[in-house]
C-alpha cells in the first residue's frame, strides 16, 4: 500500500467531515481547517494503518498547500482586476486609507509592546491589517447585504486592504526572504519587486487584446493548461526576484480579470481553489503545536481587541465620509473584523525568513479567534448597535437627572 497517498486520502476525508460540519453549522470553514489539522500531526496517536500523525505525507501535504495560496491569490485577483481598484475611487481611497493606517499602527503598538524585534514587528502588522476577502464576501451573501448601502464601501476597503497586502508582502520578501543584511540591499531588492509589480500590471494591460487571441482556445483541456503554465510560471520566476510566489499568482489574476475569457477561467479554476484552499489551512494547522501556543495567549487577545477598536473607528471615519447611517458604518467595522488566509500567509513568510516561532503560534490564534467572532459579530451588528445606543441614551438621561 502507498501510505503516502493513503495519508493524503485520510486528510482529505478529514477536511471534508469538519467541512460538512461548518456546513451544518452556517460557519466559516476557515476555522474548521486549522483546528483539524492542529487536532492531529506528529502529536497525534496512530492506530495500524490509521496514522493520524502525518509524518510520511507531511512534505506532499505542504507542497498541496503552496498550490492552495496561489490559487487562492489567483482567484483573487480575477474577482478584482487592476480597473475595478480604480473605478472603486473614493471608498477605496478613504474608507482604505483609514483602515490600514489604524491596523497597521494597531500592529505596531502590539509589537512594540511583545518587544517582537523590528522584522517580527512588520510581520505582525502585515497580520493585524489583512483581513479575510473569503470570509467578508461569504458573510455579505449569507447575511443577504450585498445590496446594503455600506457593501460597496466595504469592498472598496477590501480592496485597497489587498492592494496594500500585496505591496507589504513585496517589501518583506526583499527584507526577510532575500538574505539582503544592509540598508542599500534591502532597498535595491525592494524597488526591484515593486518595479516587477508595476511594469507586470502596466505591460499585462497593454498586452491583454494580443492575451484574449491567444487564449481563443476551443479545448478545455488545452485552455485550462496554458492557464496553468501562466499562473506556474510567472509565480515561480517572481521568487527569483524576491516577490513572493503569490503575489506572482496575483499579478496574474489581476491581468487575467480584464480578459474577455475570465468568466471561463474562473469557472475552471473555482474547483482547484477550493480543493487546494482547504488542504492550505489544514497543512496551517498540521504545522501547529497546540502545547506550543501557551505564550502567545496574551499577544493573541491584545491583537484582537486591538482589532475590534481599530475596526470600529475606521468603520465609522469610512461611513461619516461617505455620507451612510450611523447604523450602516456599524455593519462595516464588524464585518470587515474577520481575519484568514492573508494572516496566514504573512506568518509563512516569517516562517520561511527564520523568525521567531512566536508568530507563528499568535497568527493561529489571532486569526482563529476572530475567524469565529467576525462572522459572529457582523450577524448580530444591528442588535448592538441599538443596545449600545440605548446604553448611550439611559446615561445621557441619567446624568440629566437632579442630584
Amino acid at each position: 500500500m502507498n501510505i503516502i497517498v493513503f495519508e493524503v486520502g485520510l486528510a482529505i476525508g478529514l477536511i471534508s467531515l469538519v467541512g460538512l460540519l461548518s456546513t451544518k453549522l452556517r460557519f466559516s470553514v476557515i476555522p474548521f481547517y486549522i483546528l483539524i489539522g492542529m487536532a492531529v500531526g506528529p502529536h497525534a496517536p496512530h492506530f495500524g494503518i490509521i496514522d493520524l500523525r502525518f509524518i510520511e505525507s507531511s512534505v506532499f501535504i505542504d507542497f498541496l498547500g503552496r498550490m492552495g495560496v496561489l490559487f487562492l491569490l489567483f482567484y483573487l485577483g480575477l474577482e478584482f482586476s487592476v480597473s475595478r481598484l480604480l473605478r472603486s475611487g473614493k471608498s477605496i481611497l478613504f474608507g482604505g486609507t483609514f483602515y490600514v493606517a489604524i491596523n497597521f499602527c494597531s500592529g505596531l503598538l502590539l509589537g512594540w509592546l511583545a518587544n517582537f524585534p523590528i522584522k517580527e514587528t512588520l510581520v505582525v502588522c502585515g497580520i493585524m491589517t489583512s483581513s479575510s476577502t473569503a470570509i467578508v464576501a461569504k458573510v455579505l451573501v449569507d447575511l443577504k447585504r450585498t445590496a446594503n448601502p455600506e457593501t460597496e464601501i466595504i469592498m472598496g476597503m477590501i480592496m485597497f486592504d489587498d492592494l496594500f497586502i500585496a505591496v507589504h508582502m513585496s517589501l518583506l520578501s526583499g527584507l526577510i526572504l532575500s538574505g539582503a543584511k544592509s540598508v542599500s540591499g534591502v532597498l535595491l531588492t525592494t524597488l526591484g519587486a515593486l518595479a516587477f509589480i508595476l511594469l507586470f500590471l502596466v505591460f499585462g494591460r497593454r498586452a491583454i487584446k494580443y492575451l484574449d487571441n491567444a487564449l481563443d482556445i476551443q479545448s478545455p483541456e488545452q485552455f485550462l493548461l496554458v492557464i496553468m503554465a501562466a499562473l506556474f510560471l510567472i509565480a515561480g520566476f517572481s521568487e527569483t526576484l524576491h516577490v513572493a510566489e503569490a503575489i506572482g499568482a496575483l499579478l496574474v489574476g489581476l491581468v487575467l480579470a480584464e480578459s474577455a475569457h475570465v468568466k471561463r477561467i474562473e469557472h475552471l479554476i473555482a474547483p482547484f481553489r477550493d480543493f487546494f484552499g482547504a488542504l492550505f489551512f489544514f497543512s496551517f494547522g498540521l504545522s501547529i503545536d497546540p502545547l506550543s501556543l501557551g505564550g502567545a495567549v496574551g499577544p493573541a487577545i491584545l491583537g484582537v481587541l486591538l482589532t475590534i477598536i481599530g475596526n470600529l473607528c475606521s468603520g465609522t471615519l469610512a461611513g461619516k465620509t461617505s455620507g451612510i447611517s450611523a447604523r450602516s458604518t456599524a455593519n462595516i467595522g464588524f464585518t470587515l473584523i474577520s481575519r484568514g488566509e492573508f494572516s496566514i500567509i504573512m506568518a509563512n513568510i516569517g516562517k520561511a525568513g527564520g523568525l521567531k516561532p512566536a508568530i507563528q503560534s499568535f497568527a493561529v490564534l489571532y486569526v482563529l479567534i476572530l475567524a469565529v467572532l467576525g462572522p459572529l459579530l457582523t450577524k448580530e451588528s444591528k442588535k448592538i448597535y441599538s443596545a449600545t445606543q440605548n446604553m448611550i441614551t439611559w446615561l445621557k438621561s441619567f446624568k440629566r437627572r437632579p442630584s
